[in-house]
């Protein structure tokens, strides 16, 4: 026994016997988290492992949150409600703040709607749940519609897109990158765009199993870190990023470039302010029947993460 012991002592003080490896499993959607990160080198020695999961849209990334399947993920603040109304055990960890110019409702070039009011009886495609599906309400709303006056045609973006194209949607209501693809190659016109619409939040949600493993909070934390100094990495050098994240998506450069230059985004921890947005956003989809009950948000965000700002 005493051999044993000494044998196993030995092991541990020469590091033979060493901690399990963290892994944390992050959902990201497409040229989102994992290309600037990549772009910025904030990949570069970690003492946690990531394994990726890309999604095309928020609602399938939910999903995964919901299951378990991921421990964190990037989602737009409309989904996040969704997930959580439905029982989700996610909560909201950070915020990042952006120029929402990028979410808007586009219609073909040709096409003779000119304002959101001529969208009166017309099919609009967006994903259900989606950050867009929010932009098409709030738009209508601003118009004197409501979701009524129009038909939703509830799509991926990649069918969309097509539908948009083959005309058997009028509008289509995304956001960037596909917003800044349209633009680039004269596929779509913005009718509306989210400034004033939309808060400009994302976030990253986490399970709560994540969250209360102590490891996986630890490295949580670190990545929260490392996310933000490469959103800061990024700003500082949009033509660099730009090229990264155009072969990372397959889009062109130029679309790469008009997608993040005017995002004007940073992470920060979440504050007061953000709650406020989240629930005002939970009482406008309450209102139109999308949640079906009053949903407190105050419980679905977790402050125990911090953002360095430098």
């Amino acid at each position: 026994m005493k051999r044993t012991a000494l044998a196993l002592l030995v092991l541990l003080n020469s590091g033979a016997v060493a901690a399990e490896t963290v892994t944390l499993r992050i959902a990201d959607q497409k040229g989102n988290m994992h290309a600037e990160m990549e772009a910025a080198q904030q990949l570069n020695n970690l003492n946690y492992k990531i394994e990726w999961a890309e999604f095309p849209a928020a609602a399938p990334l939910a999903e995964a949150l919901n299951a378990g399947a991921v421990d964190a993920g990037i989602i737009g603040d409309a989904p996040l409600l969704f997930s959580l109304a439905a029982g989700s055990q996610v909560k909201a960890v950070a915020v990042s703040k952006s120029v929402p110019e990028g979410l808007a409702v586009l219609v073909s070039p040709d096409s003779t709607i000119k304002n959101v009011a001529d969208l009166k009886g017309k099919n609009i495609a967006t994903g259900r749940g989606s950050i867009g599906h929010f932009e098409a309400l709030k738009a209508l709303e601003k118009a004197g519609l409501t979701d009524k006056d129009v038909n939703f045609r509830f799509l991926t973006p990649a069918d969309a897109r097509i539908a948009l194209a083959n005309g058997s949607v009028d509008a289509w209501s995304t956001w960037d990158p596909y917003t800044a693809l349209a633009e680039v190659t004269h596929t779509g016109r913005v009718l509306i765009n989210g400034v004033g619409l939309s808060s400009g939040n994302s976030f990253l949600a986490a399970t709560d199993a994540a969250i209360n493993n102590e490891a996986k909070r630890a490295a949580l934390q670190d990545y929260v870190n490392r996310l933000a100094a490469a959103d800061r990495w990024a700003n500082g050098h949009v033509d660099e990023y730009s090229t990264t994240l155009a072969k990372i998506i397959g889009f062109p450069k130029e679309a790469a470039a008009k997608s993040f230059a005017r995002r004007q985004s940073h992470w920060q921890a979440i504050d007061d302010a953000t709650i406020a947005q989240q629930q005002d956003t939970a009482d406008f989809y309450q209102k139109y029947g999308l949640i079906k009950q009053h949903l407190d948000v105050k419980p679905t965000f977790y402050h125990g993460l911090k953002v360095a700002q430098n």
